[in-house]
């Protein structure tokens, strides 16, 4: 599959590898300092190039938005019309506004600012540190990365994706419906926490009924 990367830092950097070391085709966008995305597409290999936000977004079948919140609206300027594409965001709302209503979710809110795009959010509650130690753990340690979206076929490509990035996804339903995956780190919230798949359905059983979740899980 053709992966359109807007912003390769640590965690958009992070899937690039991933999902290139899986064998998809990568286009690594946005940064202001070229040669670190040409050095990011050497080591992926050569199915790896390197374009600017709109060639990504036409490159790719899915495309992962992954910058600092407070850069979106330029990333979205620069990536133009992103109709029909699967979008997998991983932002989280640090920085300055525009910022989702009180009550809103995130990804609710992102989703209204990608005008047509099959919008899924995913990737964003681990650090990028972890997330590239957990990446292709064996089958009973892996991570959980958690999913929300309102288009199910888009769900699960992304879930799917997730899978060859070495992970578990776990999906949590709408955007509407995902706060606990979101920031900041707290009691009752699945941010900031490794889960594992045997812990997911608690979780996602808790969250869909209006319940506080269990709580977190530690792993020896």
């Amino acid at each position: 599959m053709r992966i359109g990367i807007i912003g390769a830092g640590h965690i958009g950097g992070g899937i690039a590898r991933q999902l290139g070391a899986a064998g998809h085709e990568i286009k690594v966008s946005f940064s202001r300092d070229r040669a670190a995305l040409e050095s990011l597409a050497r080591q992926i290999g050569p199915g790896a190039s390197v374009g600017t936000p709109a060639e990504a977004v036409q490159f790719g079948e899915v495309v992962v938005i992954s910058v600092p919140w407070s850069a979106l609206p330029e990333a979205l300027e620069q990536a133009g019309s992103l109709a029909g594409k699967v979008m997998v965001d991983t932002t989280n709302q640090f920085g300055s506004p525009p910022l989702p209503a009180e009550g809103e979710t995130a990804a609710h809110f992102n989703a209204s600012r990608m005008a047509g795009a099959r919008y899924t959010k995913s990737f964003n509650t681990l650090t990028a540190g972890f997330q590239a130690e957990a990446a292709g753990r064996p089958e009973t340690e892996q991570a959980v990365q958690w999913l929300c979206g309102d288009d199910p076929a888009a769900k699960d490509i992304v879930a799917g994706l997730i899978e060859d990035a070495g992970f578990v996804p776990v999906d949590l339903g709408s955007t509407e419906d995902c706060a606990v995956m979101e920031m900041p780190r707290r009691e009752g919230a699945v941010y900031g926490e490794e889960y594992r798949a045997a812990d997911a359905a608690a979780v996602v059983e808790a969250a869909r009924a209006g319940r506080p979740i269990p709580p977190t899980p530690a792993y020896g």
